[in-house]
């Protein structure tokens, strides 16, 4: 066989390996598709044009915030509730603490602690001594007192914001009444030890705290001589 012979037929065989492979327009690649007029697209369908933004299938975007097209709510985690307010918020909003600076009220809230009762609980009952005041951070309590014959007597069901137990705070009597939660609640608690410590290093906060604690229970004291003065008007007494 002459050298241009065997040229031909090595020319031939590569034209056959050339020829042979499917080029651009009928090859398969890593995602399947044949051909820019019958490749196979990400979601396996026919002719399927490239998928949008967001990686949606059928050419349709996922909005954002998963499943089902709803943003997920900022700062609440499940159900896009608020976030529940803290002690320091809450007491600053008291007429039993309002008058105090910021930072005395970040030392109460310092050495108060906060317990959490499930609903039905007895916080404390009927009779006992106190010593420890109480503020609602979430949830309610209903205080009530309990009638021989007749069961319990509620008086109150107090909310967020709302304080109860201070008169332990400075004596030594008896509860007047039961604290029981209506519902499951969070409350801050201050023990009368821990508030006696911290004003005794502390005589600014002593002063300004014993002087809103004078005013509420004369605020107090003012309202029940006007409810007294009323029943005794309307015979009602």
């Amino acid at each position: 066989m002459s050298t241009t012979e065997r040229q031909g037929g090595q020319d031939g065989k590569g034209r056959k390996a050339t020829g042979g492979q499917k080029g651009d327009s009928g090859h398969k690649g890593d995602s399947g598709h044949e051909g820019e007029s019958g490749h196979k697209g990400a979601a396996g369908s026919p002719g399927s044009v490239a998928d949008p933004r967001g990686g949606g299938a059928g050419g349709v975007a996922e909005p954002r915030g998963g499943a089902g097209g709803r943003a997920e709510p900022r700062g609440g985690g499940a159900g896009g509730g608020a976030e529940p307010r803290g002690a320091l918020d809450i007491l600053s909003h008291l007429d039993l603490f309002h008058a105090l600076t910021p930072s005395h009220l970040t030392r109460l809230v310092t050495v108060g602690a906060e317990e959490r009762h499930s609903r039905g609980a007895k916080i404390f009952d009927e009779g006992e001594t106190g010593d420890r005041l109480y503020v609602i951070l979430d949830g309610s309590v209903r205080i009530s007192r309990f009638v021989a014959g007749l069961g319990e007597e509620a008086l109150a069901v107090l909310r967020p914001g709302a304080y109860f137990g201070e008169m332990s705070l400075i004596d030594d009597e008896a509860r007047s009444a039961a604290a029981i939660a209506h519902e499951s609640c969070r409350l801050f608690v201050l023990k009368r030890s821990d508030l006696e410590d911290l004003l005794f290093v502390d005589r600014d906060l002593a002063y300004d705290f014993l002087w809103n604690l004078v005013r509420t229970l004369s605020r107090r004291l003012r309202a029940t001589n006007d409810k007294m003065t009323f029943l005794a008007a309307t015979n009602k007494f």
